[in-house]
């Protein structure tokens, strides 16, 4: 039986910047709209973190049963540490889907939009078939079209469109850096399992580039969302977006320490750094949308 604190771990608490981000970059565009409307964001954000959980829940799952976490560098798998029994981490899984889906009806109901019950039943398919079903797309080097997808241009403009009931190119421009900062945990997140994912033959992104060109996009993930705010701020006549730039900061030594060739539990650290800084990029980036209203 896995302890509280294994399945706390196994939930990969370091992962939810991830879902925090793009609500906060997506209430941020709502208040440049004047439509900020707090109950519906915050349904949004439990409908964002039970997704986050019980896609890590998943691929802890699918990935154990494969075999594929038979030896894994970082967090603690449960399926594949024999902590748990495959069955109990599959139900943890399905449980916060559940509470996703619940959430999710919650603000679908308040908003009208009824049609985000579509997108919410894609987002859970894409969460379970990442690493799960016959042919996982995490498999085949698409988990980080997938997760710009899900994790930026959906879940940015929906936070903003269940609150203000449209969107505009500000949004859009939002939502591309919230993904591309998503895109780089899990590159780099890819960058440190690159010889036990091809011994396995889970041919994800960083392995069909190799660890070079992995490290150089990485640079680029990281790097570019912070410059998109002149663009946003271009288009809002104000200043104020240009706060998200401050997150340059944070995003610099990670990116060195990428390219300088860190590997292994080296890489476990710039996982942290970088939810560190999607979480920073988007709050700076809400705030600054904000003052801009």
């Amino acid at each position: 039986m896995a302890t509280r604190a294994q399945w706390v771990e196994g939930a990969r608490p370091r992962t939810l910047p991830a879902a925090v981000s793009p609500v906060l970059a997506g209430t941020g565009v709502a208040a440049s709209l004047d439509a900020v409307h707090l109950g519906r964001a915050l349904l949004a954000l439990v409908v964002a973190l039970a997704l986050q959980v019980a896609v890590n829940y998943a691929n802890d799952y699918s990935d154990g049963v494969r075999g594929t976490d038979a030896d894994r560098v970082g967090p603690l798998r449960l399926v594949g540490s024999g902590a748990a029994e495959p069955a109990a981490v599959r139900r943890a899984a399905f449980a916060a889907f559940a509470v996703a889906g619940v959430a999710g009806v919650l603000l679908v109901a308040v908003s009208g939009a009824w049609w985000f019950l579509l997108v919410g039943a894609a987002s859970v398919v894409a969460a379970w078939t990442y690493t799960g079903g016959r042919r996982p797309y995490g498999y085949l080097g698409l988990g980080e079209v997938f997760v710009f997808v899900f994790f930026g241009l959906v879940a940015v403009l929906g936070t903003t469109y269940v609150q203000a009931e449209r969107l505009d190119l500000v949004a859009v421009l939002a939502a591309v850096g919230v993904g591309l900062h998503a895109c780089a945990i899990l590159v780099a997140n890819n960058l440190r399992d690159v010889p036990t994912d091809a011994v396995a033959g889970k041919r994800t992104l960083a392995v069909r580039l190799g660890a070079p060109r992995t490290r150089r996009l990485y640079a680029v993930l990281v790097l570019a969302p912070p410059l998109l705010s002149a663009l946003t701020a271009a288009l809002l006549a104000s200043a104020w977006p240009l706060l998200a730039l401050l997150a340059l900061a944070l995003a610099v030594p990670p990116a060195r320490r990428v390219a300088g060739g860190a590997a292994g539990r080296a890489l476990v650290p710039v996982l942290r750094d970088t939810g560190r800084l999607e979480l920073v990029h988007a709050a700076l980036l809400a705030l600054g949308l904000a003052l801009a209203a």
